[in-house]
């Protein structure tokens, strides 16, 4: 890993002040998102987008909305967003290059019927997903972190917020 544990624990930070944007809901979570690049291997991360749990209309998980946002954005906010970014870099690449913060582990099945946020972030090309807490079978059995990892993505399991993540989930915090 290119960059320290703290860089890691900051932007995780950054995704549970999101989830505390949401608003409770006994038969849901309330996660949070943080979607960053690196200009370089060596360049400090830069948030690109976040997003949290029924931010956006139709009962939206956090993951989801953060990459709604970011592909809403146009290609000058885009280049805008990073430092050092060449203008014609396309989203897909940025992407290509993205790590994904999630408190919880992105879900792999939606009682809704929506797409599932671990297929979204495999669509979306992102190479890694940082997980605060693995998601307690509360609502169904998640394995998003699986589905992640079979499809090619890199999935990082941040420990010391476990327990913070967790009740920030379960609107205790």
């Amino acid at each position: 890993m290119a960059q320290s544990d703290d860089v890691h624990l900051k932007f995780l930070r950054l995704a549970l002040d999101e989830a505390r944007k949401c608003i409770y809901t006994p038969t849901a979570f309330c996660v949070g998102s943080v979607i960053t690049v690196s200009e370089s291997s060596s360049s400090e991360p830069v948030v690109l987008s976040t997003g949290y749990s029924r931010e956006l209309p139709g009962n939206t998980h956090a993951e989801a909305n953060a990459l709604a946002k970011l592909k809403a954005l146009t290609p000058a906010q885009l280049a805008s967003s990073v430092p050092g970014l060449p203008s014609a870099t396309s989203l897909d690449e940025l992407l290509a290059r993205a790590d994904i913060y999630a408190t919880m582990e992105p879900c792999s099945v939606r009682t809704s019927g929506l797409a599932p946020c671990s297929d979204a972030i495999i669509a979306a090309g992102i190479r890694r997903c940082f997980i605060g807490v693995g998601e307690p079978e509360d609502f169904v059995k998640c394995e998003g972190a699986q589905r992640l990892k079979d499809a090619g993505v890199e999935v990082v399991w941040v420990k010391g917020l476990e327990k913070e993540c967790l009740a920030v989930a379960r609107g205790e915090s």
